[in-house]
């Protein structure tokens, strides 16, 4: 009951101070443990629970370009120079990156800090709500728990991937306790147990469908809980290097899937390019996805302001206005070029850069990256022009494309400087979902079973070419590639060769959308990856050399430090006055 006095005390003068009235009167603001606890009241508190998932913004996006690409060698930072939001070109650089980043000009905030933050608070209103569920009389209990738990294991599993060692508190948990738990209370696997325990109940309690669009069910659940698995699957000592590969956890993987394929709710859209359309979201590939809006009542709208800073530096009047962030790199777009069988040139990808009158290339190249001569979002009136390019020198002149819409689209809001849309942000895509298990199948010895699974989706992107064609199947004359070309793996001689196939697929299925770090720290890669990707693009791109009379000064990826953020400074020093947490390596 205490927690539950605590909400409605909290909720009460969350309204109270909204304004002043006659003291005399009872309060017409203060909430009484009966109208929290009634039955709509909590479904307000679990649609409250799910709003937390759009409650982001271009420092703390939930979709994340900037941990996940600008970390991966998929992007650099853009913008206007790397003082234009200095955090994401630490980012870039990893060597700038500490635990205390508000030390730092011209920012002086720490966005590390703040998306910890921002975190633990979505955990805290999770908590909160279960707390209120758990004194409600309710005939659906377990599954407005399981809704509940759904979102708290979307924000713990975010928390994980970024930092490894987090303190786990749940709604048990009274405030005076919460001051004694560390961030080293629980191993690395226990926590990935804790995580995986809110995605096991939502997967027994869920529905198989459910009547609102945007709600978890148990599929999705289920598709969440089979990534933990994956995750935890590649055991890490304390260098963050994988000492083991766990093949029970892998097998639960695959069984999950068979469970998701078996449901037939879902399947590839026939084209790529409906993925990254507005008028094709929640399709039948989204398993699950932050459900965007603008024109929805609120002041703001609940579009996506992560991606305000995404669009080109261009008249705002009639295109975006703001503020050429997010740039695809040379290594990335050299990843879709293909040889003459249409497969994947792994050795030899990036010795050359891609020249769009000759290259053959992946059709998931035009979808993905907007480069000067070729159309923006498949609309051949509206051609990218070097002059979208905010700062070439340092970023190039490329454009991220599958998180921004077209300029006439009715999706589309001004917000200050910044263009903002409706465009939902799929967390999980159907084809996410396929990969997973291709790749425990490949690291439980059964490569042939991954075989028809990488050819499913590399026959879905050799099929994805309608919008580069005219009516009548010709290509369109404004800056289609030369050619497009996928070809289907025959067969893979051995393990390496189809985790090899499986790595890169990955990548360009999942290019630019905040995957491609987290999946090189989890293979165990990352180090020599990144590394091998600086050598080359330093010479390409010179912000990445660093200041010459620095000699520490350049990026460079730590092997055993950079897989994971530092632990924000403030958590540390508020910590001393309880449990204290411990500081990630390397910092």
């Amino acid at each position: 009951m205490k927690k539950l006095t605590s909400l409605l005390t909290a909720s009460a003068l969350a309204v109270g101070l909204s304004g002043c009235g006659d003291l005399d009167k009872n309060p017409k603001g203060a909430l009484t443990e009966e109208q929290v606890t009634a039955p709509e009241q909590i479904d307000q508190l679990v649609i409250a629970s799910y709003a937390f998932l759009g409650n982001d913004h271009y420092t703390i996006p939930h979709s994340f370009w900037a941990t996940g690409n600008l970390r991966s060698g998929d992007a650099h930072k853009g913008g206007n120079g790397p003082g234009d939001i200095f955090y994401y070109h630490a980012l870039s650089m990893f060597t700038p990156l500490i635990p205390d980043m508000a030390s730092y000009p011209p920012d002086f905030a720490d966005i590390n800090g703040n998306m910890w933050e921002r975190f633990y608070a979505a955990i805290s209103r999770t908590n909160a709500a279960l707390n209120a569920v758990s004194e409600a009389e309710l005939s659906n209990k377990a599954q407005v728990q399981s809704e509940l738990r759904f979102v708290r294991g979307i924000f713990y599993f975010w928390l994980k991937i970024h930092y490894k060692h987090i303190p786990y508190i749940d709604e048990t948990v009274s405030v005076d306790e919460i001051m004694q738990i560390s961030n080293a209370d629980l191993t690395d696997q226990e926590l990935w147990e804790k995580i995986a325990g809110d995605f096991e109940f939502a997967a027994a309690n869920l529905p198989e469908q459910q009547d609102d669009v945007g709600r978890a069910n148990k599929y999705s659940a289920q598709a969440f809980l089979a990534k933990v698995r994956l995750f935890q699957a590649y055991e890490q000592n304390d260098q963050n290097e994988v000492v083991n590969i766990n093949k029970e956890l892998l097998s639960q993987v695959v069984e999950l899937v068979d469970s998701i394929e078996a449901s037939g709710q879902y399947e590839l859209n026939d084209d790529y390019a409906k993925n990254f359309l507005h008028e094709f979201e929640n399709s039948k590939e989204s398993v699950f996805a932050i459900q965007r809006s603008t024109d929805d009542g609120t002041p703001d709208g609940k579009g996506n302001f992560a991606f305000a800073l995404n669009g080109p530096q261009i008249n705002m009047d009639v295109y975006y206005g703001c503020c050429g962030f997010h740039i695809p790199t040379d290594n990335l777009v050299n990843a879709f070029k293909v040889d003459l069988n249409g497969l994947p040139q792994f050795d030899t990808f990036n010795d050359e850069l891609y020249q769009k009158n000759s290259d053959i290339v992946d059709p998931r190249l035009d979808s993905t990256v907007g480069m000067p001569e070729k159309p923006f979002k498949y609309d051949p009136n509206l051609v990218v022009d070097l002059d979208w390019a905010r700062d070439a020198n340092n970023y190039g002149t490329y454009v991220s494309m599958k998180e921004l819409e077209t300029p006439d689209c009715n999706c589309l809001s001004k917000n200050g400087p910044f263009t903002i849309s409706s465009l939902n942000t799929d967390l999980i895509r159907y084809s996410d979902v396929l990969l997973w298990k291709a790749e425990a199948l490949i690291q439980l010895d059964r490569w042939d079973e991954a075989l028809p699974i990488i050819n499913k989706i590399r026959k879905r992107a050799q099929d994805s070419i309608a919008k580069f064609q005219n009516a009548n199947g010709s290509k369109t004359d404004i800056g289609a590639s030369a050619e497009y070309r996928v070809g289907l793996y025959d067969a893979f001689a051995n393990k390496d060769e189809a985790f090899e196939a499986l790595r890169w697929e990955r990548r360009l299925e999942f290019a630019m959308e905040g995957f491609r770090f987290f999946d090189l720290v989890r293979w165990g890669v990352a180090a020599e990856t990144l590394n091998g990707y600086l050598a080359v693009e330093k010479t390409r791109k010179p912000y990445l050399a660093g200041d010459p009379e620095k000699e520490s000064d350049d990026a460079f990826f730590v092997k055993g430090k950079h897989e994971f953020m530092p632990i924000p400074q403030e958590q540390i020093n508020l910590s001393q006055q309880g449990a204290v947490y411990i500081q990630n390596a390397g910092y």
